[in-house]
């Protein structure tokens, strides 16, 4: 019998609330605060990729990039398909001076684009 606490049930509108609060934050300037409450909305739904998007762009304004590549890591885990984590990957890579890294994931960024297009046009 394992002794490991049960885990909590995702709360969307926690998360929700935490995340709209973290837009504030960083539309008012407040990034480290904005960071707080994207963690938080993680911590009430960890799969909500619009908070891990918005905490790997908070992180990158900090300077942080370490920390947002692994959280767009996280995003492109939960959501292959997510172009817009592959794009931030590249910039972030690319930031770093990891110049082979950065054009493999613009590359990833680009196909899925061309792939999402042809399932539109052929709908």
């Amino acid at each position: 019998m394992s002794h490991e606490p049960p885990t909590q049930p995702a709360n969307p509108q926690l998360a929700e609330d935490h995340y709209y609060a973290a837009l504030d934050l960083v539309a008012e300037g407040h990034h480290e605060q904005a960071v707080a409450e994207y963690r938080k909305s993680l911590a009430a739904d960890p799969t909500f990729t619009d908070a891990l998007h918005g905490l790997s762009r908070a992180l990158q304004d900090l300077n942080h990039l370490d920390e947002a590549i692994e959280v767009s890591k996280r995003i492109s885990e939960l959501d292959p398909d997510d172009v817009l984590a592959h794009t931030s990957l590249s910039i972030l890579y690319q930031k770093k001076g990891m110049v082979p890294e950065a054009e493999a994931e613009a590359n990833k960024a680009r196909v899925l684009g061309w792939k999402q297009q042809l399932k539109k046009g052929s709908g």
